[in-house]
């Protein structure tokens, strides 16, 4: 059968009316589980300039950023309907500074059930939205993008 003629794919948060659901992992192994995932603040160079000079009106912006993504993936179940509570293991949030970007990093891991991605997302979204935040005073141009998962593993 060709790929336009295929059934699509049943959605797992879907029950079989139609009705959201959490989907149900308790058959499935505990496994080592680790996600990252990255996001983008686009600005002017000499923000990043001001960042790296410690001269923003709100602090150490870096610091903040980086504790607010930590936080940001420990609360995901809170913050994104349906995704189950995991008990992460690790997060870490890490910061490249560009000519006119600030790329973050955000590694997540667990031993679960269910994958990890979603907090990976949750810390580097979060992240970048308290870049932006603490940067927004001086720079009206800013922009996120590019968030998306990298990798995704699990043993």
């Amino acid at each position: 059968m060709s790929a336009s003629r295929r059934k699509p794919a049943a959605f797992s948060h879907l029950d079989p009316a139609g009705h959201a659901r959490m989907v149900d992992v308790g058959a499935k192994p505990v496994q080592q589980r680790r996600a990252v995932a990255a996001a983008r603040l686009v600005c002017q160079p000499a923000t990043i300039r001001a960042l790296r000079a410690k001269a923003l009106p709100k602090g150490d912006v870096l610091t903040v950023a980086q504790i607010a993504g930590i936080q940001a993936a420990k609360r995901t179940a809170e913050l994104i309907p349906l995704c189950h509570p995991l008990p992460l293991e690790r997060v870490a949030v890490e910061f490249t500074l560009r000519l006119a970007a600030i790329d973050v990093v955000c590694t997540a891991q667990t031993s679960a059930k269910t994958g990890v991605e979603m907090e990976a997302l949750t810390g580097a979204s979060l992240a970048a939205l308290t870049l932006y935040d603490m940067c927004k005073a001086v720079d009206k141009t800013m922009r996120i993008e590019g968030v998306h998962v990298v990798e995704k593993v699990k043993a």
